[in-house]
């Protein structure tokens, strides 16, 4: 029990003080404010579909009236023996009405696919927004990473000279340098501790950017590690949310479409009225009565029609302007593969001489100290080759750093996980 929760604890521990490219991005998505509207996508179709959904339950209404006219109807001949009640010219009426549908012509669920649809470009639209965070995290992630190198490569400059100093101050004990040396080589240390102090402000401004995308504290001793050199496919196609989003506009306009088809088809509905008035339904009586109506009502609207070609025509022409914007997107994402195609070989073909560099520039600052402890050489030429060698070591893991940022925008553009 003791091995295992030391275990346990040990695995927490390193899981918190190691960080991923991919955790990054996964918790930077995650923390965003944005992420938030998913919720309220999905409430807010389920709330327009309860509403059409309840657009077939019978629909209820009440109505009333008291009117007075200047004439009514009355018979012109009179019949002996026959009395015709002449009808009072103040009349009231109060009724309900239920109707019921029973067939809308598809109009509800035409309605229901294009809620739907809303729902799916409004989600898409939103993985397209949350997409862009990827871009952030890789540029705060690989700045990280940079000043991380370039603090490694400070320290074995500052190891360097420091060994260059205490040579140069014993050399001074015995007379064969002099304290302009000393002065010199202490002046280059203490560069070297300004250059220091700049990269870590840079880092901790790193740090704390980074930190408010993921919403988690970087320590000082967080260890980022460094991603595995990634496969670029150039032929794989390009996986953008971009084009889900293009797809989701055709969809979303294809529902439209439905509804311009309902709106030409017939309605059928029952109906059922109840009231209470003078006159009742017999227009002779004088008195007030109840009555009742009820049956199946048919009603067809011709004036769609005459729109319905133009707007099926807008439709079409809303598709092939979502088609030209997908076509322009490729394109231009086209070329910016390529561009940083080439960044990628580029980045690789200089990373192919750095240790080349390095093994020469180290060659040559040894050849230097050992001429200046034979005389024939400065110390300012000896300061200058050691700074030549941290140099191109610094310039190794820029490239590294450089040639990793370069294949994941690639993969990012082209959008391949990572």
């Amino acid at each position: 029990l003791f091995f295992g929760c030391f275990l346990l604890f040990c695995v927490n521990f390193s899981a918190h003080n190691n960080l991923t490219i991919e955790y990054c991005q996964q918790k930077a998505k995650e923390n965003y404010p944005l992420i938030k509207q998913y919720g309220l996508i999905d409430l807010s179709e389920k709330y327009t579909l309860s509403n059409l959904s309840k657009s077939y339950l019978p629909q209820i209404s009440l109505n009333a009236q008291a009117t007075y006219q200047s004439d009514v109807v009355h018979f012109p001949i009179n019949m002996p023996g026959i009395d015709v009640p002449l009808l009072d010219k103040d009349q009231y009426k109060a009724t309900v009405d239920l109707s019921q549908t029973i067939w809308d012509g598809g109009t509800i669920r035409s309605q229901k696919k294009i809620s739907q649809a809303n729902k799916e470009v409004d989600r898409q639209q939103l993985e397209v927004s949350l997409y862009q965070i990827r871009d952030q995290v890789n540029r705060l992630y690989f700045g990280l990473l940079t000043v991380d190198e370039q603090l490694n490569q400070l320290n074995i400059l500052q190891e360097d000279l420091q060994n260059s100093y205490q040579m140069v101050k014993a050399f001074l004990a015995n007379g064969t340098a002099t304290q302009s040396d000393v002065d010199a080589v202490q002046v280059e240390i203490l560069n070297t501790e300004q250059k220091r102090t700049e990269v870590t402000s840079l880092k901790r401004s790193y740090q704390q950017m980074l930190s408010a995308l993921i919403n988690e504290t970087i320590e000082e001793n967080t260890v980022l590690e460094k991603p595995v050199d990634g496969i670029i496919n150039p032929l794989s196609d390009i996986e953008r949310p971009e084009i889900g989003l293009y797809e989701k506009q055709r969809e979303l306009y294809d529902a439209r479409e439905s509804v311009i088809s309902s709106g030409n088809m017939p309605r059928f509905s029952l109906f059922l009225q109840g009231g209470y008035g003078k006159p009742g339904l017999n227009m002779l009586s004088n008195e007030f009565e109840f009555f009742g109506i009820g049956g199946v009502k048919m009603s067809w609207n011709f004036g769609n029609l005459y729109s319905t070609k133009n707007s099926k025509r807008l439709i079409n022409t809303n598709k092939n302007l979502v088609n030209t914007q997908q076509e322009t997107f490729l394109f231009n994402t086209n070329l910016q593969l390529m561009q940083l195609y080439n960044e990628v070989l580029k980045s690789k073909e200089l990373m192919k001489k750095d240790d080349e560099i390095i093994t020469l520039r180290n060659r040559v600052k040894k050849a230097s100290e050992s001429k200046y402890e034979n005389g024939v050489y400065t110390i300012n030429d000896l300061i200058k080759d050691i700074n030549a060698e941290s140099q191109s070591r610094q310039s190794k893991v820029l490239h590294e750093v450089q040639y990793l940022l370069d294949v994941y925008n690639y993969r990012n553009t082209k959008g391949v996980d990572n």
